[in-house]
């Protein structure tokens, strides 16, 4: 294969978290703690989100198979502060939402898994 391009030596999950507002678990919090409801968004699955959750989030599952329909319901005039378990899914569907016309978002860098550092 002499012409395959050369592989990326970034993950595209951290090329595309680039593009967002990053924040750590204190100013995550500071954020949270004046956000309207339900713009707080966990977007683990069902399971992970009954185990713990943030006070206050709102679970919409990026891997399950309404959430392009949870997106379209969402108001794109809402700042949405986002998490996962590790950032990875968040990031993702940061992307996705901002793909729906959803720009104003806080993203939590390292998810969850921040606050035990």
């Amino acid at each position: 294969m002499e012409n395959s391009p050369p592989a990326c030596p970034v993950p595209r999950w951290q090329l595309l978290k680039q593009e967002l507002t990053n924040v750590g678990p204190a100013e995550f919090d500071r954020l949270r703690s004046s956000a309207a409801p339900g713009t707080v968004l966990d977007v683990r699955n069902a399971a992970e989100y009954a185990d713990y959750h943030l006070e206050g989030a709102r679970n919409v599952n990026y891997l399950g198979p309404d959430f392009l329909e949870q997106l379209d319901a969402l108001d794109p005039d809402q700042t949405y502060l986002v998490y996962c378990r590790s950032g990875r899914r968040s990031v993702r569907a940061c992307t996705l939402m901002k793909n729906a016309g959803i720009t104003r978002l806080v993203h939590l860098d390292g998810g969850i898994n921040a606050y035990a550092l």
